[in-house]
């Protein structure tokens, strides 16, 4: 695996930490298929309970694209960026992005494939891709538009310039809010206490929060209603409901 693009190791309770460093001469298909190895290779490893995604202190992930290409290459490296974001997304496991310092391009992509973001308050976030003609290709238009509305969505791509911590914060694009420096301990702290709940239930809370979000509110909580039910059907939820009697912390097992 390309280190000097991406890597990942194991962190404390069950926490793997995958960063995606890029560089500023590497290609985004090289990082995308650094990126692609890493996520399956976290995704069968039973004991990684949740991911930090990171990019370092400075910047998250410095490749952007470079060269000419043909619409067919274009076509084919977005349908795999698409792609690689998508399995990000349903590796089963809680994933924070934790930010310090500029997340643009290729990167901010990446970042919004994670459940949600935590940053600091030296972080910018934007798409200055435009200047060289260029829009989001792996998805993170639709992303952005889902999660601060279409007007800002089109507003950074258009302009190409930087949103500030304090504004991306009060837009709802980041979570959490941490002084300089302090965003990464406290994105494993956040990581650490979600992963002591149910596995089996946050699965299932992110599936149908995701499946739900397009399509009407009625065939939506009904998704919701058979969600719960399937709850139900496994141990974590026999067990978190007689810790619960027993006064004492629960033991999942996922299932």
């Amino acid at each position: 695996m390309p280190e000097k693009l991406c890597s990942s190791k194991p962190g404390t309770e069950g926490i793997a930490v995958l960063t995606v460093t890029g560089n500023s001469g590497g290609s985004a298909k090289e990082l995308l298929h650094a990126l692609q190895l890493h996520i399956a290779a976290l995704s069968g490893k039973p004991d990684v309970k949740g991911i930090l995604l990171s990019g370092g202190h400075d910047r998250f992930c410095r490749c952007r694209l470079t060269g000419s290409k043909s619409p067919q290459e274009a076509a084919t490296l977005s349908g795999f960026g698409q792609s690689v974001m998508t399995n990000l997304e349903k590796t089963g496991r809680p994933c924070i992005a934790v930010v310090e310092g500029e997340c643009s391009g290729l990167g901010f992509e990446i970042a919004l494939a994670a459940d949600f973001i935590v940053a600091s308050e030296s972080s910018t976030f934007g798409f200055p891709d435009i200047a060289s003609g260029l829009i989001p290709f792996c998805g993170g238009s639709q992303r952005l538009s889902r999660l601060v509305g279409k007007s800002k969505t089109k507003e950074l791509i258009y302009s190409g310039e930087l949103l500030n911590a304090e504004e991306a914060h009060r837009i709802g694009l980041i979570n959490r809010l941490y002084p300089t420096g302090d965003a990464t301990v406290q994105a494993e702290k956040l990581l650490t206490h979600i992963c002591t709940r149910s596995p089996h239930a946050i699965r299932i809370g992110g599936e149908v929060v995701n499946a739900g979000y397009d399509i009407d509110l009625h065939t939506a909580c009904l998704l919701e209603r058979d969600a719960f039910a399937l709850c139900f059907a496994g141990f974590d939820q026999r067990e978190g409901m007689q810790a619960f009697l027993d006064k004492r912390q629960p033991q999942f097992e996922g299932n």
